[in-house]
């Protein structure tokens, strides 16, 4: 998945023909509404800051297990929001599950 935004270059028959050559999906905010894509954009921002941005990867699949435990081992476990009072993605969601059970 890539997420580019409404600008020419990326409306062209090449960035759609290197997408496909690369087996990738666009991903782009509706014309006008640049909060579309706001929770991707802001996910993505704080994946490059946290993990990638100074990892040079030796294969594709080496990129693919680091962000993968990037994303199930600390940001949906540990990783704690601002948004969630605090509390990762899974407490918030269990605590928010506990409170359904015992209504």
């Amino acid at each position: 998945m890539v997420h580019y935004d409404q600008c020419s270059q990326y409306t062209s028959h090449d960035w759609s023909a290197f997408l496909k050559t690369h087996g990738l999906e666009g991903s782009r905010s509706r014309r006008g509404n640049c909060h579309d894509n706001a929770v991707a954009e802001s996910f993505f921002q704080l994946l490059k800051r946290e993990r990638i941005r100074r990892k040079t990867y030796t294969s594709r699949d080496e990129a693919r297990q680091d962000v993968f435990d990037y994303i199930e081992m600390f940001y949906n476990t540990k990783r704690r929001h601002g948004f969630n009072n605090q509390l990762s993605p899974v407490e918030f969601e269990n605590r928010f599950l506990k409170r359904l059970i015992s209504v």
